[in-house]
């Protein structure tokens, strides 16, 4: 299965909504610039009015009567009034709100890349993929949070709030895309150095698409059947990669760095860092330290580039 293509990096901003939650949090944004503007207004207003030259005596007691108490008290009070009835309508965070047959999806942050595991009830699969949560359009779906080492936040503006994710519990978080497209999200909790790259895209797909793809993911790497490819195979166990990664029918479990069993349909690699080809996994690979420091990932020592470029159509082949 090939990758989306994509025109343009996703927006990410919460003015943007495309969900049913991002829709409220954005009307909040909304109302609250719009009640701060009118303020300003006033404020601007009143400061021209006292630098003209023949003003009218104000009565200090009204204005502290009118601008100081009554005006924040009606104001803030319609304001809470308001939040307090529109965040009612939020889907509740707290407790599973699995809709028709959506699978439940398991997001474990860690520094600096997301885990993300798919168990579908009807059929018992388990998929394990990276940086990258795929869901049906139109359903709410589930993700049960965790963080393996620091405290991260999961924040996809486009589509819902930001939710902690604490080592040692599980909290949760519902999305729900109304149209398909590729949704940009990001860690918004200072977790250390490389921080900053650590985006994941969520990638809404019609129910039918998303079926065909968990089916996809679903399966064990294909054996590849060119030349170039086939001794990438060789090179990956050469240089030791399965220590530290997964590849389903070629290499055991291993939970150090992100499952490759499908790496060649993702969107990105690096958590968000670089667009998936041959050429980015072979520079990736080469020396990921360059690229971002930090990580704990390796340079390859004493890879020939005839062998990079093989591992590298290697890995671009698992789709």
């Amino acid at each position: 299965m090939s990758r989306m293509p994509t025109s343009s990096e996703p927006l990410q901003s919460v003015l943007h909504p495309a969900g049913a939650d991002a829709e409220i949090i954005g009307q909040f944004a909304w109302v609250l610039f719009g009640a701060g503007l009118l303020i300003f207004l006033a404020v601007m207003a009143l400061l021209g009015l006292s630098l003209r030259r023949h003003a009218a005596p104000l009565r200090p007691g009204l204005w502290i009567a009118g601008g100081g108490i009554a005006l924040p008290v009606l104001l803030l009070t319609g304001l809470l009034g308001w939040s307090t009835w529109r965040s009612a309508q939020l889907v509740p965070q707290g407790s599973a709100q699995l809709a028709g047959n959506a699978p439940a999806i398991s997001v474990t942050a860690r520094m600096w890349w997301w885990e993300v595991r798919y168990h579908d009830p009807a059929s018992g699969r388990e998929i394990v993929t990276a940086n990258e949560i795929r869901i049906p359009v139109g359903r709410t779906v589930y993700l049960g949070l965790n963080a393996a080492d620091v405290i991260h936040s999961l924040w996809v503006p486009a589509l819902a709030g930001k939710r902690d994710m604490i080592p040692g519990r599980v909290t949760g978080l519902t999305l729900r895309a109304d149209k398909p497209g590729v949704y940009r999200g990001q860690c918004a909790e200072y977790c250390g150095t490389q921080h900053a790259h650590m985006a994941l895209h969520v990638v809404a797909l019609a129910p039918a698409e998303f079926e065909a793809w968990l089916q996809n993911q679903a399966q064990p790497a294909r054996t590849p059947e060119a030349a170039l490819p086939l001794r990438g195979r060789d090179v990956f166990f050469e240089q030791r990669c399965q220590n530290c990664h997964t590849i389903r029918g070629v290499v055991a479990s291993n939970s150090l760095g992100p499952d490759l069993t499908h790496v060649g349909s993702r969107l990105q690699i690096g958590a968000g860092l670089l667009r998936t080809h041959s050429g980015t996994l072979a520079g990736w690979i080469a020396d990921p330290q360059a690229l971002k420091p930090g990580v704990f990932m390796p340079a390859a020592s004493g890879i020939d580039g005839e062998s990079l470029r093989a591992l590298a159509a290697y890995l671009e082949h698992l789709q």
